[in-house]
C-alpha cells in the first residue's frame, strides 16, 4: 500500500532540512531563500518496526523488508498561492495528490535564518498556509456547485449526496474553518472523498525547535498544540537540524547522541507513528526462510484485504489466512510451537485482521 505524505511550509521554515533527514538524502536543495525547491522532491523511507528483527530471528529470515512510504518535499507556500502567486497552481496540485499533510512551522529564533515575514510566528504561519488551502478548496467547490445543483434537481440521488456535503463543506470554509471538520457519516465518507478537498486530508502539525527545545518543547509549541487541537489535526516537536545531525552518523553511535540531548528515539520514528494513526493504518507480516515482511493496511481491513496488498490474486482467490499473533508467535518460538499450541488460527473472509498478525494466506489461483 502506497503512502504518501506531503510537507508543506512557508520558506525557511525548515522543510527541506527535515526531509533530507527524513530520507537520508540531499535531494532536497536547502537554502537560505524562497523558492529553493522548485520541483517537488520524493523520499521513500523504510518504517521503523522493531518486531521485525525479532520476527526474522525467530524465522531464521535471509531478508527483511519494512514497510515503506514516502515523503513530499514541495516547495514553499506563500500568501496568494491559491490565485497562483509564486508557484501555487502546482504546489496545490502536489499537495492533492498527497494522502496527509504536515505542516512544518518555525518555532525557533535565529537572526542568521531570514523568515518571509520578518518574525517568527508559527501560528501566523499556519494560518497562511491552512487559509490558502481553504481558498483553493471554495473555489473548487463553488465551480462544481451549479452542475451538480441541476442534477440533484433532477432527482439523481448521489448528486443530492454530494450537494449536501459541498454545502456543509462550504458552511466552515466561508467561516475560515477547515472542510477536515466537517460531520460525516461512514456512507457519506467515499462521496466525500471524491471532493478531494485540500482541507480535508489529515494535518500534522510539526514543530521544528532549536535543540534545547527538542525534548520538552517551548512556548510556540504549546501555541501550535492548542492551535491543532481546534483543528482536528496532530502535533509533533522535532528538531530538524538535529535529525539532520543525527543523519550522518553511524548507527552505533546515534543513540548516545540522542541521549545526550535527552531524546529516547529518532523523530523519524514519532513522526511515522502519527502519520500511521492519522491515516489510521497499521502492520501485519509474513514470516519465511526467504524473508519477513511488514504489510501496511487500514485499521478494519479484513483479511482478503490484507492478501490483496500482497497481490490482487490473493484477494480474489482467497480462501482462508493462517493467523497467529504477534506475541504467541515470538514467545512461543514460530510458526510449528504456535500450531502445537493451538495459537495458529485459521480465519476466514469476515476476520478483521489486527496489528502485528503473523499471516498465511491460503488461496485458488
Amino acid at each position: 500500500m502506497g503512502f504518501k505524505m506531503g510537507i508543506v511550509g512557508l520558506p525557511n521554515v525548515g522543510k527541506s532540512t527535515l526531509f533530507n533527514a527524513l530520507t537520508r538524502t540531499a535531494a532536497a536543495q536547502a537554502a537560505n531563500f524562497p523558492f529553493c525547491t522548485i520541483e517537488p522532491n520524493i523520499g521513500e523511507v523504510a518504517v521503523p518496526d522493531a518486531r521485525l528483527e525479532e520476527l526474522a530471528r525467530i524465522g531464521k529470515s535471509a531478508n527483511i523488508l519494512p514497510a515503506r512510504m514516502s515523503f513530499v518535499d514541495i516547495a514553499g507556500l506563500v500568501k496568494g498561492a491559491s490565485k497562483g502567486e509564486g508557484l501555487g497552481n502546482q504546489f496545490l496540485a502536489n499537495i492533492r495528490e498527497c494522502d496527509a499533510i504536515a505542516y512544518v512551522l518555525r518555532c525557533f529564533e535565529d537572526s542568521n535564518i531570514i523568515h518571509v515575514a520578518n518574525s517568527v510566528d508559527p501560528l501566523a504561519d499556519a494560518e497562511v498556509v491552512e487559509t490558502e488551502l481553504m481558498l483553493a478548496d471554495l473555489e473548487s467547490l463553488e465551480k462544481r456547485l451549479p452542475g451538480v445543483e441541476k442534477k440533484a434537481k433532477q432527482g439523481d440521488k448521489d448528486a443530492k449526496l454530494t450537494l449536501d456535503l459541498i454545502n456543509r463543506a462550504l458552511a466552515l470554509l466561508r467561516e475560515g474553518k477547515s472542510a477536515r471538520l466537517v460531520q460525516r457519516s461512514a456512507e457519506e465518507e467515499k462521496a466525500f472523498s471524491e471532493l478531494q478537498l485540500l482541507t480535508s486530508k489529515p494535518a500534522l502539525y510539526v514543530c521544528n525547535v532549536d535543540e534545547a527545545s527538542a525534548a520538552d518543547g517551548n512556548a510556540m509549541t504549546g501555541e501550535v498544540e492548542a492551535y491543532a487541537k481546534a483543528h482536528n489535526a496532530a502535533v509533533i516537536v522535532i528538531s530538524a537540524e538535529i535529525e539532520s545531525q543525527l543523519a550522518q552518523l553511524p548507527e552505533a553511535e546515534q543513540t548516545e547522541f540522542l541521549e545526550a540531548l535527552g531524546l529516547h528515539e529518532p523523530g523519524l520514528n514519532r513522526l511515522i507513528r502519527e502519520a500511521y494513526a492519522l491515516l489510521g493504518l497499521q502492520t501485519y507480516f509474513t514470516v519465511g526462510p526467504k524473508e519477513t515482511r511488514a504489510w501496511t493496511i487500514h485499521k478494519g481491513d479484513r483479511a482478503p484485504q490484507a492478501a490483496g496488498v500482497i497481490h490482487s490474486d490473493f484477494e480474489r482467490g482467497f480462501i482462508r489466512a493462517q493467523t497467529i499473533a504477534y506475541d504467541d508467535f515470538v514467545s512461543l518460538g514460530g510458526e510449528v510451537a504456535a500450531k502445537e499450541a493451538g495459537k495458529a488460527r485459521d480465519e476466514g473472509k469476515d476476520y478483521v485482521v489486527r496489528d502485528g498478525d503473523v499471516m498465511l494466506f491460503k488461496f485458488n489461483t
